[in-house]
């Protein structure tokens, strides 16, 4: 008779009492923050949690998308989330965060030398001014699946628009 094998216990993860863990949130205390994700389910699903203080609820906005490679569609998250900012906030700085180093070496590569410049960006967003939408974002690398309710949230709404169903359980109320 073959042995069963132990369940691994469930990783409880206390997150961050505001958007961002307390070790982060003093360096953005005066900025809008917007945080970016995206899941592979059924279909590609993009979602973006805009925090105008840290002290709000958040905006939330989800979007499906077709599925794509993975870093493709971090990327996609990243610029509909400066979209809505856009829309919610214009001419506001805020701190753009995603849990894909290669989505925000991108941005912040298109920042400083103009998104003109980089084949990928034209090709996937040609409609898109991204420039402009670059102009009052900081774009930041977060650790995904870590203690920040803000990236939580967004890793969330992206799983729920990619047909996924929510993790009993998860509550981000704030």
């Amino acid at each position: 008779m073959a042995k069963r094998k132990k369940k691994k216990p469930e990783r409880i993860i206390h997150l961050s009492a505001g958007p961002l863990p307390a070790r982060l949130a003093l360096r953005f205390a005066n900025q809008a923050l917007l945080f970016t994700d995206a899941s592979r389910l059924r279909q590609g699903g993009l979602g973006a949690a805009l925090y105008r203080t840290s002290d709000e609820a958040a905006q939330t906005f989800t979007r499906s998308v077709a599925l794509t490679g993975s870093n493709e569609l971090e990327l996609q998250a990243a610029v509909f989330g400066l979209q809505q900012a856009a829309r919610c906030i214009p001419g506001m700085p805020f701190a753009l965060f995603s849990d894909n180093q290669d989505a925000v070496v991108c941005l912040v590569r298109a920042k400083q030398l103009g998104a003109a410049r980089d084949e990928q960006l034209g090709r996937l967003f040609p409609d898109a001014n991204l420039d402009a939408l670059l102009q009052h974002a900081a774009p930041n690398w977060i650790p995904g699946h870590g203690t920040c309710r803000g990236n939580a949230l967004a890793d969330l709404l992206a799983r729920r628009a990619a047909g996924g169903a929510t993790p009993p359980g998860n509550s981000l109320s704030r």
